[in-house]
């Protein structure tokens, strides 16, 4: 049997385990208590590079709040695991809260670490083919575009990662290779 607690045991299996957390998200709305209880993820579909077929993974994100016109992007608190994307919420026609939808220009940024492999995943691979994603966010499931974070972008996306994210700080240690700061933006 393939073990699906431990990364560094024998038999442990990535795949595996995606597959578990991917089905528990999709059936709990993204309210994750079984598989990775607390962790904040986002599943993102990409079209194979070769094969032309979706493949979905989870991911780790926090939100990079748009700015108003001449301020610059600061990054918001990532999100938990059964808190709203997009803060606050609004009273509906009917009085009551309407939920938010991740408003278009909206960003999500991820990291392809791959554990700190010597290779990009396979899901950053496709991307770099084709960018138009799809981000599913708690119950909301949208198209983005993804784009690989450059300069000083880079680094003020990656302290945020970091900043929410602490053990990413290892992957780059480990890793012998600039390891992709990934921003996802809701197409309109």
């Amino acid at each position: 049997m393939t073990e699906t607690r431990d990364a560094q045991s024998r038999g442990f299996d990535f795949r595996v385990v995606n597959q578990a957390v991917i089905t528990e998200y999709r059936a709990t709305g993204g309210k994750l208590e079984k598989t990775l209880a607390g962790s904040r993820l986002l599943l993102l579909t990409t079209v194979g590079e070769r094969t032309g077929r979706g493949h979905t993974t989870p991911l780790g994100y926090v939100v990079d709040e748009p700015a108003s016109v001449g301020e610059p992007t600061s990054v918001g608190e990532p999100t938990s695991v059964g808190e709203p994307a997009v803060e606050g919420g609004s009273e509906a026609e009917d009085g009551s809260e309407a939920v938010d939808e991740p408003e278009a220009g909206r960003r999500l940024v991820v990291y392809a670490s791959n554990m700190a492999a010597a290779e990009h995943p396979q899901w950053y691979r496709n991307l770099l083919a084709q960018p138009k994603v799809t981000v599913e966010l708690e119950a909301d499931r949208f198209d983005a575009e993804a784009a690989t974070a450059t300069g000083p972008e880079r680094e003020r996306l990656y302290a945020a990662l970091v900043e929410g994210m602490p053990g990413l700080r290892t992957h780059r240690d480990q890793a012998t290779r600039e390891i992709p700061v990934v921003v996802l933006t809701r197409l309109p």
